[in-house]
């Protein structure tokens, strides 16, 4: 068993509730998302379809930036939430909602792609039958879109947990703050006598980012047994 300091369990505890708050916060927006870019044709789509992927194509240090100049304490959006007692730079809350941006597009390109995968004609066949389209949704294509939405959760999550440019341009590298795995992995190999405790954080990052895997995979099968068998 590793043997952490106090101060690495910190970063550890900070990185997973950093990442699990990302996760539930951007499943809703993503599954939406996802749904209106698999099953609606609208003028506008292929704009809304590049901003969602923007954040995979600009480097991580600009996102945050951008993050940085709206939320920040004097930027538009910011200051509006700073009168209202909403602080997001500097917080652990901001390193939670950059880790969100950053896993946003794979979270929603794994949940249209399986929205995609169902059959339209079973959901058309439960609107023949007097079911509304939100019905629809929810008793016909989310059950059977539900492994590939978890699986892009679990992309979402380990994006979060790996995540570091957006956030440490965004919330800075606080110690007990907004100090995540990788940034407190970065901290520690640039100061003598670091690597060792460096090697340790890292095993622990991969160690949970396997499990996520796992967990996923064996939720997907187990949920794939299930709609086969009904």
């Amino acid at each position: 068993m590793l043997d952490l300091t106090p101060a690495e369990w910190t970063a550890v505890a900070l990185s997973l509730k950093v990442a699990t708050v990302a996760t539930l916060a951007s499943f809703g927006p993503g599954l939406a998302t996802a749904w209106i870019l698999a099953r609606r044709r609208f003028p506008g789509r292929a704009l809304l379809d590049g901003l969602v992927h923007l954040p995979l194509i600009l480097p991580p240090v600009v996102t945050g930036y951008l993050l940085l100049l709206a939320l920040g304490r004097r930027g538009p959006l910011g200051s509006l939430l700073a009168e209202a007692g909403i602080v997001l730079a500097f917080r652990w809350t901001g390193a939670a909602l950059a880790c969100a941006v950053m896993g946003f597009p794979l979270m929603v390109r794994a949940m249209r792609l399986s929205i995609e995968a169902v059959d339209r004609r079973l959901e058309q066949a439960a609107g023949t039958l007097g079911a509304s389209p939100l019905a629809v949704f929810l008793t016909v294509t989310l059950p059977l879109s539900l492994p590939g939405c978890i699986a892009g959760a679990v992309l979402a999550f380990a994006k979060a947990m790996g995540e570091f440019g957006a956030t440490i341009t965004f919330v800075s590298n606080i110690p007990g703050e907004t100090q995540t795995l990788p940034s407190a992995i970065y901290t520690l190999t640039q100061v003598p006598g670091g690597e060792a405790p460096a090697l340790r954080l890292t095993l622990v990052s991969i160690a949970i980012s396997v499990t996520a895997l796992l967990a996923s995979e064996f939720l997907a099968n187990r949920l794939g047994r299930r709609l086969g068998a009904g």
